[in-house]
């Protein structure tokens, strides 16, 4: 059966596309990351901090900042670790993160989340949480990769 020319230039294309598609997907790493964020606030709250992200046998400096709206009472702060993944660069973290959540702290708690960005990058976090704190809110979360 002889295929005509336009025909298999599409199924090469196809081919070739699928093929690019699993190489970039394989080439996926991932990295772990640890930072620490002071978050205070009444009604509306702002968070910052910094930490590292570990990427490649490499030592990356992140800056954290962000905004929260909803309830929020009290002040709080909570250090965070885990793994990023989906990522194939150090600076594909770098981006804006949202996350719709509650959570109290009187004294000591503790805080699981997982967090996309706008380039796929996928963060699972765990923390442990002093201070004293109320919050069911929307939170928008900026971290950058010095």
């Amino acid at each position: 059966m002889r295929l005509s020319r336009g025909l298999r230039a599409a199924s090469i294309a196809l081919t070739l596309l699928a093929g690019a598609a699993a190489f970039g997907a394989a080439r996926a790493d991932s990295g772990t990351i640890r930072f620490a964020l002071l978050k205070g606030g009444w009604f509306i709250g702002a968070s910052g901090g910094d930490g590292a992200l570990f990427f490649r046998d490499k030592v990356y400096p992140v800056s954290v900042g962000g905004l929260s709206a909803g309830l929020v009472f009290g002040a709080s702060r909570t250090s965070f670790h885990g793994t990023v993944t989906h990522i194939r660069s150090p600076y594909d973290v770098t981006g804006v993160y949202v996350a719709i959540g509650g959570g109290a702290a009187v004294g000591a708690g503790g805080q699981v989340i997982v967090l996309r960005n706008e380039k796929g990058a996928l963060l699972t976090l765990s923390g442990r949480q002093l201070g004293l704190q109320v919050n069911v809110d929307l939170s928008g979360l900026a971290i950058t990769v010095k």
